[in-house]
């Protein structure tokens, strides 16, 4: 099983966590998304997306991070991240989707390179637009964990996708020096699952093709 990767990916980063997790090893194979290596064609012929991370598991390659942690969570269902409780897996999902579809995709790279490098955007404002959104999302995100009461984890004091989609995005925004002083249950999460063995080893600085 390959994993093609981007150590500061923090969709990769998911599913660094999830392999973490579930004790699953696999080959890390790098792909540097800032000299535009995943618009290979060979790459593409394989994952579609152009994107990391992209899962090859024997010649079924998939892409797309939730959909990667669905399967493996089929495949190797302990723990099991996705509850089998069909209100408790909807709403894991809620915080996934929330992050991985909502937060993430506004602040990537690609959307960062778009606003600077295509509609003359300053660094000042490119740094307006990356508060904003994450502002926004963690306003969304705190009210959710408040509502599930989560302490150390997203959901019933036990793992699961959401937290692994979770932990990446506050690394990202820590690393943009954004202000989540007043998100304390996010942070709460995010600091216990980083004294966690799969969440530290998954983290950016810990993987082969890291820079500084």
């Amino acid at each position: 099983m390959d994993l093609y990767t981007f150590f500061n990916c923090s969709a990769s980063y998911r599913v660094r966590i999830v392999l973490g997790l579930k004790n699953v090893q696999a080959n890390q194979v790098p792909v540097n998304i800032r000299v535009m290596e995943h618009k290979n064609d060979a790459y593409v012929r394989n994952n579609p997306s152009a994107s990391v991370p992209m899962l090859d598991d024997n010649g079924f390659h998939l892409g797309q991070s939730l959909a990667i942690a669905d399967y493996l969570d089929a495949k190797f269902p302990e723990p099991r991240l996705l509850p089998a409780d069909p209100a408790k897996r909807a709403r894991v999902l809620e915080v996934a989707n929330l992050v991985a579809c909502d937060i993430h995709p506004l602040n990537n790279l690609r959307v960062l390179k778009y606003l600077t490098k295509e509609l003359g955007v300053s660094d000042e404002q490119k740094t307006a637009w990356y508060n904003h959104w994450i502002a926004e999302g963690f306003v969304a995100l705190e009210a959710l964990l408040e509502r599930a009461g989560s302490q150390n984890f997203c959901f019933d004091e036990q793992v699961s996708l959401a937290d692994c989609c979770l932990v990446p995005q506050v690394a990202n925004a820590l690393r943009m020096k954004c202000d989540l002083t007043p998100y304390t249950r996010v942070m709460a999460v995010y600091n216990h699952c980083n004294t966690l063995p799969a969440f530290q080893q998954a983290a950016p600085a810990k993987q082969a093709d890291y820079q500084p």
